[in-house]
């Protein structure tokens, strides 16, 4: 059985796995997805004991993969893909700069495919990754145009088309969260150094501090905010509804200039079901003039998305590289 071994690598964890090489055919529903989960397993990151270990962690982990494949399913894996954090230039398979690990320039796909006796390997943004599994199998299956919007720490994007992710001229595509959806002396500052950036007002980490602030409760999370909604707390409301109205403005800039015909929302903050994405439908929907409407869905995977479109990536550079020897 031809399989691949797929990484999403985390600030805090590294969830991997052997994926079948099949295109996935199930339900979406359905916790495979069709996406042939042979073996999952996660890991701790350890960036506490710095960059190099944490590079070196990942190549462990991969060679234990791939020797799992060999032994159990009879041949070894014929490509591995990783989803990675920050900056990352595909076209040379660098990992740039990613602050939550602390690395600069590593050249992890080459790194990669040396330590699994040459195989080819594949390296991919984490969201954009996570958003090609969404797109691909599963909330927007079937859309020939999506944007996917994890709302957690920060926001980031995907833009889906026909298939593929796109990831634009400097690899950057899709960032969402840094548009600016505020403006004047309140607007709070971003750590890209702007003001009034979608992240810094709609985030789960967002949501997160103002209601801890108005609260009184330093401890309290967007989630805390969220059931303080559904209990009919009013200064909960305000805090939600401020989100909300932030979060449409920047999607309604998004849609106007991709026209999507699927807006897919993951991350933290779409765990509220639909505390979240009632009132966020409405706010969109008034919002439009011209506009063509998306279907506007929860994302389906869970956090298993990164490691789903990882296996994807490799699976594509396995029928990349069939093609070349074929032709």
């Amino acid at each position: 059985m031809k399989h691949v071994i797929a990484l999403d690598v985390g600030g805090t964890g590294i969830k991997a796995a052997l994926v079948g090489a099949d295109p996935g055919t199930e339900d979406p529903g359905s916790k495979d997805l069709g996406t042939g989960l042979l073996h999952e397993t996660r890991r701790p990151t350890g960036r506490d004991r710095g960059p190099e270990a944490v590079v070196e962690g990942v190549l462990e982990l991969a060679a234990e993969l791939y020797a799992l494949g060999e032994k159990e399913l009879g041949e070894p894996p014929a490509a591995v893909g990783a989803a990675v954090p920050g900056i990352v230039d595909t076209r040379t398979g660098t990992a740039v700069y990613a602050a939550n690990l602390g690395w600069r320039d590593v050249p992890l796909r080459d790194l990669l495919s040396r330590r699994l006796k040459g195989i080819p390997a594949a390296l991919g943004h984490d969201a954009r990754t996570a958003g090609l599994a969404e797109g691909r199998v599963g909330a927007g299956r079937g859309a020939d145009r999506f944007l996917f919007v994890p709302l957690g720490t920060g926001i980031a994007g995907a833009i889906g088309i026909d298939g593929r992710v796109e990831e634009g001229a400097h690899g950057s595509a899709g960032e969402i969260g840094h548009i600016a959806v505020r403006r004047g002396p309140g607007a709070p500052r971003c750590g890209c150094g702007a003001h009034g950036c979608l992240e810094t007002l709609a985030s789960a980490s967002a949501v997160g501090r103002a209601w801890a602030e108005a609260s009184g409760n330093g401890a309290a999370d967007a989630a805390d905010c969220a059931r303080a909604v559904e209990a009919g707390d009013p200064a909960a409301a305000r805090v939600w509804q401020a989100a909300i109205d932030a979060l449409a403005d920047g999607l309604v800039i998004a849609l106007t200039l991709l026209d999507p015909r699927t807006l897919i929302i993951g991350g933290g903050l779409a765990e509220a079901g639909e505390t979240l994405f009632r009132p966020l439908r409405t706010a969109v929907a008034e919002r439009v003039t011209f506009q063509k409407l998306p279907l506007i869905v929860p994302a389906a995977l869970g956090d298993t998305a990164g490691c789903l479109g990882a296996g994807l990536l490799a699976r594509d550079l396995l029928a990349t590289h069939t093609t070349e020897v074929t032709g």
